[in-house]
């Protein structure tokens, strides 16, 4: 269809144009009209037939020079025409259909030339993608044009880069699951030897102490079940399956709140830990999530706190509400900065539950801070800061 309304174009055209400059009388647009629409009726059919010669055609040189042929084809019938009726000698029009013989060879030429460059590039890009399918990610096609093949070879480099990056991700995600698979191992490892050594000893009658040997067994189950709930909880926040109630927090009496509940635990070793808020800060945000983060936060800050030292909570109201955890110990290596909020990241290589816990406090901050529209991040040492902003 638009092939015809092309030569339909071409006919009305050509004929507006014979008028303007000729100013025929009738009988001569009438013939001029016939050998347009016989030229165009022509031209719309090499359309139509040149595209599937093209497709089934195993060398582009075959279809550029059979498109120079069926143009010089046409130009020469209208030509032919045209002298017959303009009383050309047959020298003249001998001559004229030589000058043509001789375009028709200079196509030729051309056809190669150009072909010989077509061909090259569509051949790395051929290339590329061959090495892309079978596996390497890093081949580039290394065509430098700006016509629509350019455009292909940009794209098909762009396809392949996109396929490494994720190809690159996939496998630090890959790392990253063993890494985290290992860590559940060792972190419930730890406890069930534990607790399953104390139940022998007290099954067997051995134990010397059996209150003591309960204490411990229930220590075991308590790590255990705060490891599970961590667990859960992680894996509920990536899915995005916690729902918050949006309410007027007063971030400072939040931070008060988690003080207090962390504090047992500063006093066992001797930190102290001191409030910090020039006013009161309240936002529109879910309160047992920011509560549960500072309370992360603070509990990190004052297992890493050296004995006799102090832990700073700073509360600003600067865009929104930002909250500042400082510690004096010896802080985050510049290194460990960016996995500081892995799940199972542990800045010391001893895991214990003496130590640390399993390394999912800040990793569930992150994640509670990320569903509120926050922003969370640590900041490398000497001291250990870990400060979070939300909106």
């Amino acid at each position: 269809m638009r092939a015809m309304l092309g030569a339909v174009a071409a006919v009305l055209g050509g004929l507006a144009l014979f008028q303007i400059t000729m100013q025929p009388s009738g009988s001569e647009r009438l013939e001029l009209g016939m050998i347009f629409i016989v030229m165009a009726i022509a031209s719309a059919l090499a359309a139509l037939f040149l595209p599937v010669v093209a497709r089934r055609s195993r060398r582009l040189i075959i279809t550029l020079f059979a498109l120079s042929l069926v143009s010089l084809v046409i130009a020469a019938f209208g030509l032919t025409v045209t002298a017959n009726r303009m009383f050309i000698s047959d020298h003249d029009l001998t001559l004229l259909l030589v000058v043509l013989g001789f375009g028709l060879l200079a196509s030729l030429g051309f056809a190669l030339t150009a072909s010989k460059a077509l061909t090259s590039d569509l051949r790395r890009m051929a290339n590329a993608t061959s090495d892309v399918a079978l596996g390497d990610l890093t081949a580039r096609t290394k065509v430098d044009r700006v016509d629509e093949i350019g455009q292909l070879a940009r794209g098909i480099d762009e396809m392949a880069e996109r396929l490494e990056q994720a190809s690159m991700e996939r496998e630090q995600e890959d790392a990253r699951r063993r890494q985290f698979f290992a860590a559940v191992g060792h972190d419930l490892r730890t406890p069930l030897a534990s607790a399953q050594v104390a139940v022998e000893a007290l099954r067997d009658g051995v134990a010397s102490d059996p209150k003591r040997y309960y204490v411990s067994l229930q220590r075991d189950l308590t790590a255990l079940h705060s490891l599970v709930d961590d667990l859960f909880l992680l894996a509920r926040i990536q899915a995005g399956d916690v729902a918050f109630e949006s309410t007027p927090t007063d971030i400072t009496d939040v931070a008060d709140e988690a003080i207090e509940v962390v504090l047992p635990v500063a006093a066992k070793n001797d930190v102290k830990i001191v409030l910090v808020a020039p006013a009161r800060v309240v936002v529109d945000t879910g309160h047992e999530a920011v509560s549960r983060v500072l309370r992360n936060l603070l509990d990190n800050a004052v297992r890493h706190a050296p004995a006799g030292s102090t832990v700073r909570v700073e509360v600003h109201g600067r865009n929104g509400a930002t909250v500042l955890v400082r510690d004096e110990g010896v802080g985050f290596d510049p290194d460990f900065v960016g996995e500081a909020f892995d799940s199972f990241s542990r800045s010391d290589s001893a895991r214990n539950r003496e130590t640390g816990g399993a390394g999912l406090g800040l990793a569930i901050a992150h994640g509670f801070v990320t569903a509120l529209d926050g922003d969370i991040w640590a900041e490398p040492g000497p001291g250990g800061k870990v400060a979070f902003r939300l909106p």
